[in-house]
Parts: C-alpha cells; sequence; structure tokens
C-alpha cells in the first residue's frame, strides 16, 4: 500500500472518530486529505472502494497487532491473560484512538457489508485463538467457554478500558477477571 493509500485511510478513521460514521463521504475524506475528489477516486474510486481499503487496513493493524503481542510474550505468561490483557489494554488505540471508532464500526456494521464482515473476520480469529487456548487446557466446549471469554474481555472495555468512565477500576478489574480465569481454567500461572 502506498504511503499516500494510507495517509488517505488514516484521515479516514480520524473523521469517523471525530464525527461519526455518517460524516465517512468521499467528499469528506477528500477534504480531510487536503485532496480534490478527483485525486481521492484516483486512490479509492467509489465509496465502496474506501471502505474495502478502510477495512482491510484496520484488519491487517489488529492481525499484525496481535500476532506481535503474541510472539512477544515471555513463556510463562498465560495466553488467556495476555487475550485478557489486549482487549483492555489495546496497543491498536493510539494508531486508530479505538475507544471511539469500535462503536462506529459497531454501527457501521448494521448498514455496511464489508465492515460486518471485518468486525465478523476479526471476530472469528480471536474466537478460534481463544479456543485453541481452551482446547489445550482440556476444555470439553472450547466454542462455548471461548464466546464467554470473548464477551467478557470485549465488554468490560466499554466499563473500564482507556477513556472510560471506571478507567481507574482497570487494574483491579484485570486482577479479578485474571482470578476468574484461573479459578474457572486451573490455569496456574
Amino acid at each position: 500500500m502506498s504511503t499516500r493509500r494510507e495517509q488517505i485511510l488514516h484521515n479516514a478513521i480520524a473523521l469517523i472518530v471525530s464525527k461519526g460514521y455518517a460524516a465517512l463521504t468521499m467528499r469528506a475524506v477528500a477534504r480531510n486529505s487536503d485532496l480534490t475528489l478527483g485525486a481521492l477516486q484516483y486512490h479509492y474510486p467509489t465509496r465502496n472502494d474506501l471502505l474495502n481499503g478502510l477495512t482491510n487496513f484496520i484488519a491487517a493493524q489488529y492481525t499484525r497487532s496481535f500476532a506481535a503481542y503474541v510472539d512477544g510474550l515471555d513463556a510463562d505468561v498465560s495466553l488467556l491473560h495476555a487475550s485478557l490483557d489486549f482487549s483492555l489494554v489495546d496497543p491498536v488505540e493510539p494508531i486508530f484512538k479505538t475507544d471511539r471508532l469500535f462503536p462506529q464500526l459497531w454501527a457501521m456494521s448494521l448498514v455496511e457489508p464489508s465492515v460486518k464482515e471485518l468486525l465478523d473476520n476479526l471476530y472469528q480469529e480471536y474466537l478460534s485463538f481463544l479456543e485453541e487456548c481452551l482446547r489445550q487446557r482440556g476444555v470439553t466446549a472450547p466454542q462455548s467457554d471461548a464466546l464467554v471469554l470473548m464477551g467478557m474481555f470485549e465488554g468490560l472495555t466499554l466499563f473500564v478500558a482507556r477513556g472510560q468512565r471506571w478507567e481507574a477500576q482497570l487494574p483491579s478489574t484485570i486482577a479479578a477477571a485474571r482470578a476468574f480465569i484461573d479459578a474457572r481454567y486451573n490455569d496456574p500461572r
């Protein structure tokens, strides 16, 4: 991807974060990128092309970030704990301002098929990872348990992640969630 195309996508994300997904028009993205509409259309001919580029960009950033996060873990770190930490202390947040972007993406997914596919794919990757962690612990219904954990982790971001009302409770909430994981899955780490 060219640097200019990536700048356009960052500008589109900034527009969604600051003004909401309804403001995501080709003209607004062009204006936000200091381009003419024709120059924007050279890179992204249609709004659908822009949305596809945007969803692919966000997915690639999350996939790379999660893989790097897991690869950087010490061998003695619980992958279930690490998954919780990744959800609550989102390393991609500085790039995307995810505390404001994800609610917009959730809303967009109701009307934009490519955004729904993005979220479905991201959650499927995360679900598969959690299932494998649970399968390794001998859990007999890993998908059901992984869905519960994923719901818990994602739900906590609404309340205690950076910028949220109960952000000060983040450390004690992580400790409580880890205690739940340890008790439920006999995870000694």
